[in-house]
C-alpha cells in the first residue's frame, strides 16, 4: 500500500524488448502488470521494439539482416519492413491486447499520431569516418503534450521505436535510446527495461548473482573491473546517461518472471537491478550492494 501511494500520479516509461514480445505468455502477464499500474494511479508509457518479428519478416522477404555496433543497417526495403512490422502490426497488436485485457490504450504511430521526431544517425568510429547505417535515426524531440494528455485521461500510450524528420523521412531507432528520450522528455520517475535478462549480474552466466541495487559510481566501477561486460555495457551506460538527465531510477528486469514488473516496483527487495544516482537520493533496497 505504501509503494502504491508513493508512486500514484508518477510517470513510468516501460521499454518492452523484442525478445519478450516473442513470448506470448510473458507478454500477457507483463501487460496485465501495466494495466494494474494504471489502475492504481500510476501513469505508464510503453515504448517497444520488435527485433525477432522484424527478422522473421526479413527472412520471408529473403533479405539478410546486417548489424553494426548492435544496430540494424536499414536500407529502403528494410525500412518498409520495419515500418509495417514494428509501427503498425506490433504496435496495433499491443494496443488491442491491452484493451482485450481490460485496459485502455492508444497506439501512437505514423497512421495515428506520431510523437517521436528526429534525424539521421551517423555512428562515430574512432580513427575513421562516421558510419552510415542507412535509414537509422535518433530522437531529438518528443511530443510530450500528446503523451501526457493520454495519461491524464487514464490511457496507456504505446509508442514504436521509429521517428520522422522535418522532411517526412522515417527512421528506424534503437528501442533503448527511444525509451530514454521519452523518459527524459516526460521527466519520468522510472525507466524500466524489460527483456529476457534479470539484471546486472556479478557472474553473467549465473542468474542468482544479480545485483539488486547499484549507484552510478558503483556501476562505472563494475564496468572498469570487467564485471559488467559485453552487451550489458551499452545498456548500463544508457541507464547512467538517463539518470544524468533527470529520470529518478532505471531498472533492468526479466519479463519472463511472472509479475516481475509489479515485484520490482511495489516491493522493497525487487527482482532485477535498480540503478540510482546515489544512496542519499533513494531508500536502500534489500540485498543492495
Amino acid at each position: 500500500m505504501g509503494w502504491i501511494r508513493k508512486f500514484r500520479g508518477k510517470t513510468t516509461v516501460i521499454k518492452l524488448g523484442g525478445s519478450l514480445m516473442a513470448n506470448p505468455d510473458a507478454m500477457q502477464h507483463t501487460l496485465l502488470d501495466i494495466i494494474f499500474m494504471e489502475t492504481v494511479g500510476m501513469r505508464p508509457v510503453v515504448v517497444h521494439g520488435g527485433g525477432p518479428s522484424i527478422n522473421k519478416a526479413m527472412e520471408a522477404a529473403a533479405i539478410e539482416p546486417v548489424w553494426i555496433q548492435g544496430r540494424r543497417v536499414t536500407d529502403a526495403k528494410t525500412l518498409k519492413i520495419v515500418e509495417n512490422t514494428l509501427a503498425y502490426e506490433l504496435n496495433e497488436q499491443l494496443t488491442s491486447e491491452i484493451e482485450r485485457l481490460g485496459g485502455r490504450a492508444m497506439n501512437l504511430n505514423f497512421r495515428t499520431t506520431n510523437v517521436l521526431f528526429g534525424e539521421k544517425l551517423l555512428l562515430e568510429e574512432p580513427g575513421s569516418e562516421p558510419l552510415d547505417l542507412g535509414f537509422v535515426g535518433h530522437v531529438t524531440q518528443v511530443d510530450r503534450q500528446t503523451i501526457e494528455k493520454l495519461t491524464y485521461t487514464e490511457q496507456i500510450p504505446v509508442i514504436p521505436s521509429m521517428c520522422i524528420d522535418s522532411l517526412g523521412q522515417k527512421y528506424n531507432v534503437n528501442g533503448d535510446t527511444a525509451a530514454m528520450a521519452v523518459a527524459e522528455a516526460l521527466g519520468a520517475e522510472k525507466l524500466i527495461f524489460i527483456s529476457d535478462v534479470n539484471g546486472v549480474r556479478r557472474d553473467k552466466v549465473d542468474p542468482t548473482s544479480v545485483i539488486h541495487s547499484l549507484t552510478a559510481q558503483e556501476a562505472r566501477q563494475l564496468i572498469q573491473d570487467g564485471i559488467i561486460a559485453g552487451g550489458m555495457i551499452p545498456k548500463v551506460e544508457a541507464c547512467l546517461s538517463t539518470l544524468d538527465r533527470g529520470v529518478g531510477k532505471v531498472h533492468i528486469i526479466d519479463g519472463q518472471v511472472r509479475h516481475s514488473l509489479l515485484l520490482e516496483i511495489y516491493t522493497t527487495a525487487g527482482v532485477g537491478t535498480e540503478i540510482i544516482k546515489d544512496r542519499q537520493s533513494s531508500a536502500i533496497r534489500i540485498g543492495a550492494t
